[in-house]
């Protein structure tokens, strides 16, 4: 791989200055890096948590595409990179997109980062990484960490299929009709969370996906790192008393149970809802808790009211 040569303004050619970084108090120079968009991945709380090859491509490119240049500069000046930053956000997108792909078409080195972990998983870059491979540019990862990824390795929940969601809908109505979506998938389920809205949040999903294990992941990587753990109602009783925390967070759901367990826990609620209210009224409550399709509701539980009258003819004979 060849060096990318400066030119100067009267033409004159020169080397490229060589690009280095700091690690442990040594100054490391990094080697040339081929033009193209590099998507690195980023710390998600402790700096420490990153690759020797993404402080390798951050120190040799042109320029860093970030989310938020404040939370950039920690790392980089960190690390002692002194390579340019340029902001590329929802916001300014539109404008941003078509300079840096000019670069690119310049063959320029540019990386892409988000404020934290992976880009592009629940940040912004999708659409600069689909029309740098439209213009034919080349385009590579620098994998590393994923808050997603390190809450479902400490969550102790299955691991074997996963949906990540990402931020449910702030206004309530929304929420709960995703979460009756969602109650659907055979997989456990990766949300994000704020703070103020953890409570809510997970009351909400006590209500749609029923008693299911889950672990609160926050403040990963960092001095206060927490995993609670607990089902989801007893979750959301304890966010609600304990106030609002702070930090980042990952919800992890433990998947729905198995069919034949969910018809089970189905005919359940039911005959307790139907020893109450009218079957109408049972309906209309077992599908809010469950998440399940009011006509396959109305359908157990006339099935269920059905077998009900006809055991108390039998204990009538």
């Amino acid at each position: 791989m060849q060096p990318r040569e400066q030119t100067t303004g009267a033409g004159h050619k020169h080397p490229p200055a060589v690009r280095r970084y700091v690690l442990k108090g040594q100054a490391v120079e990094a080697p040339a890096l081929a033009g193209g968009l590099h998507i690195v991945a980023t710390p998600i709380g402790n700096l420490r948590d990153t690759t020797l090859r993404a402080l390798e491509v951050l120190a040799a490119a042109d320029v860093i595409a970030c989310e938020d240049t404040r939370v950039t500069r920690k790392l980089v000046d960190h690390y002692g990179i002194e390579t340019p930053l340029t902001p590329y956000h929802d916001h300014n997108a539109a404008e941003a997109r078509p300079k840096l792909i000019a670069r690119l078409a310049g063959g320029a080195a540019i990386a892409l980062v988000s404020d934290a972990g992976t880009p592009l998983v629940s940040d912004p870059g999708f659409k600069l990484v689909r029309a740098a491979h439209e213009a034919g540019h080349t385009v590579t990862t620098v994998p590393g960490a994923s808050a997603a990824l390190a809450a479902l390795a400490v969550a102790g929940l299955p691991t074997d299929r996963f949906f990540f969601e990402g931020f449910l809908p702030v206004k309530p109505g929304q929420r709960q009709s995703r979460i009756a979506e969602l109650a659907r998938i055979p997989a456990t389920l990766l949300l994000f969370e704020t703070g103020p809205r953890l409570a809510a949040a997970l009351a909400d999903l006590a209500a749609g996906l029923g008693t299911r294990d889950a672990a609160v992941c926050r403040e990963l990587t960092k001095l206060h790192e927490e995993v609670r753990r607990g089902d989801l109602a007893a979750l959301a009783a304890h966010y609600e008393s304990a106030g609002e925390p702070r930090g980042e967070i990952v919800l992890v759901i433990a998947p729905p149970p198995a069919e034949g367990a969910e018809v089970a826990d189905l005919d359940a609620l039911l005959r307790d809802a139907l020893a109450r209210v009218s079957v109408k009224e049972a309906v209309a409550e077992i599908a809010a808790v469950t998440g399940r399709p009011r006509r396959e509701v109305y359908q157990r539980a006339l099935t269920l009211a059905k077998d009900s009258g006809s055991q108390k003819g039998r204990n009538h004979a």
